[in-house]
């Protein structure tokens, strides 16, 4: 026990220190991807705050930061206007409608974390995770670029002259910090050290530049602070819970569930590569599903992990939960205490910090492996990218993962093979080698010729595997057209639930079976699926 508290206290500074600049990270953020949403900022703060502390405390990868995300914000915008267009002017009813579809994404991430389904981010490719990195560094960059407008009677513009130069040199300031002061000292945290610096640059002298409350003020808001988050009992009173509000929510809940899971299990197989460890992806499902529950109830737009900020958080020294802990209570802090003082932080300190996090976390070395990988893993990669950019995380990841999965299911149905041979006595013999499934079942039965074989042959899959369904329906129908024949057909060395499922259509296959000792022991898909 002493040396499990030793452990966690000679890391409790780094933790502490880069939980600090995480929140300072987390504000704009969640107050962007309210804004995108169509909801108030504190909507998306009180989310950031409730679901980083619950999934820090409960969730299955330490180090991991979740809030607001921008995957999640897109969704929710047709939501809340659909649910405004349902009540009076001015009721507000979508946002009520939001509470409820997070409430209902959560039962639904929970219940993926009940049934295990988190171990399946295990089947996704390795240019799948390429992809879903690259993609999303260039989608964190593009949402920077948006801080690059003004507000000019009601219209978003790009800055000019010298307030965008101003601009572009403080975000320089920041990146050069961040990047030099490593090479000098790693007892301070760069990202924390360079906001503190740019920050009291920007208010020593009274610069004139967008600031994080000038950013508020432009989206409509009216600032950050605010109130501990309530329950919002107004659920009960606005919401009918009936079957119809059930087929209008459901369909958006079950998309941000999606979303959040898939964005959440990428970053944790992120972090565990980024910090050789492992992450429970089941306890993660969980935890997502219980904090946006939670958060539904009190007020907050739901959320994911964040890959940016959790990179932030791993750069900076954060490993356990102590970090995502600080980063969350630090935000509700701001909330709270220090909104005045938040608000005059320089918009540019923070670009600058997420466009060092978008050079740590592009995978710069597919550039490089590009040419020397096969054709269809490159062109798996550029499509997720491509995807992530233009679509959103799920459709990009879902994408990925059906082109890697048929093009694998093409290349198996080519290793199939039968080596033909004649025994003394006459009988034909098919040497049946690589696996036996729905895609090479073509393959298969162009192997064999009925007509012109001897009176006995023989089937055998000592070197083959029988994986499914359709395979053992491809061989029930071979042993049929050599029954019709006339021929006698023995096959061999089928796996025990093989021959049970095939005696099991037809008995009378029995005798056409033969029982080695040597058999394989495999399971059949068919037998474990059904």
């Amino acid at each position: 026990m002493t040396r499990f508290i030793r452990k966690r206290a000679k890391n409790a500074k780094n933790d502490i220190l880069s939980g600090l600049t995480v929140a300072l990270a987390l504000v704009p953020e969640a107050v962007a991807f309210a804004f995108v949403a169509g909801v108030d900022p504190l909507v998306g703060l009180y989310a950031a705050f409730m679901v980083g502390l619950i999934t820090s405390v409960f969730g299955g990868r330490p180090g991991m930061i979740s809030g607001a995300t921008g995957a999640l914000a897109v969704v929710m915008v047709t939501l809340v206007a659909q649910g405004n267009a349902m009540g009076a002017e001015g009721e507000n009813l979508g946002l009520y409608y939001l509470f409820v579809t997070v409430i209902l994404m959560g039962i639904f991430q929970v219940l993926a974390g009940v049934f295990k389904l988190g171990k399946f981010v295990r089947l996704i490719p390795h240019p799948v995770m390429m992809g879903f990195v690259n993609g999303l560094a260039i989608v964190i960059f593009t949402a920077q670029l948006g801080l690059f407008k003004e507000n000019v009677n009601g219209e978003q513009v790009w800055i000019q002259g010298s307030s965008l130069y101003l601009m572009l040199g403080l975000v320089g300031l920041t990146m050069l910090i961040m990047w030099g002061l490593p090479k000098i000292t790693k007892v301070l945290p760069e990202a924390l050290t360079a906001i503190i610096i740019v920050a009291a640059i920007g208010i020593g002298f009274n610069l004139d530049v967008a600031t994080v409350g000038s950013f508020i003020r432009d989206g409509g808001g009216t600032g950050l602070e605010g109130g501990l988050p309530t329950f919002q009992t107004e659920i009960f009173e606005k919401i009918p819970f009936n079957l119809e509000t059930l087929k209008f929510i459901a369909p958006y809940a079950l998309i941000l569930a999606a979303i959040g899971l898939i964005e959440s299990l990428m970053t944790l197989n992120l972090i565990d590569e980024l910090t050789e460890t492992r992450g429970n992806a089941n306890r993660e499902c969980m935890a997502q599903g219980g904090a946006n529950i939670i958060t539904g109830f009190f007020g907050g737009m739901g959320g994911c992990a964040m890959i940016g900020q959790s990179i932030i958080n791993i750069k900076a020294g954060g490993r356990t939960r102590l970090s995502g802990i600080v980063a969350a209570v630090t935000l509700l802090m701001f909330i709270l205490f220090a909104s005045g003082l938040i608000e005059r932080i320089p918009i540019a300190a923070l670009v600058g910090v997420m466009f060092m996090v978008v050079i740590g976390t592009f995978a710069w070395s597919s550039f490089r492996i590009l040419p020397k990988i096969p054709i269809a893993d490159a062109i798996v990669l550029i499509l997720v990218s491509s995807l992530t950019v233009i679509f959103d995380l799920a459709i990009a990841v879902i994408a990925g993962v059906i082109v890697s999965a048929l093009v694998f299911a093409w290349q198996s149905a080519q290793r199939i093979r039968a080596r033909k041979h004649v025994k003394e006595d006459g009988t034909k013999v098919y040497e049946i080698w690589g696996p036996l499934f729905f895609g090479s079942i073509q393959a298969f039965n162009s192997k064999f010729d009925v007509a012109n074989d001897p009176q006995n042959v023989e089937i055998d899959f000592i070197e083959s595997r029988v994986s499914d369904h359709s395979a053992l329906e491809a061989l029930f129908a071979l042993v049929q057209k050599y029954e019709a024949a006339g021929k006698n057909l023995k096959v061999k060395h089928l796996s025990e639930e093989c021959q049970e499922l095939m005696i099991k259509a037809s008995p009378r296959l029995e005798n056409v079976i033969e029982k080695d000792i040597d058999d394989p022991r495999y399971h059949v898909m068919a037998k474990i699926m059904g």
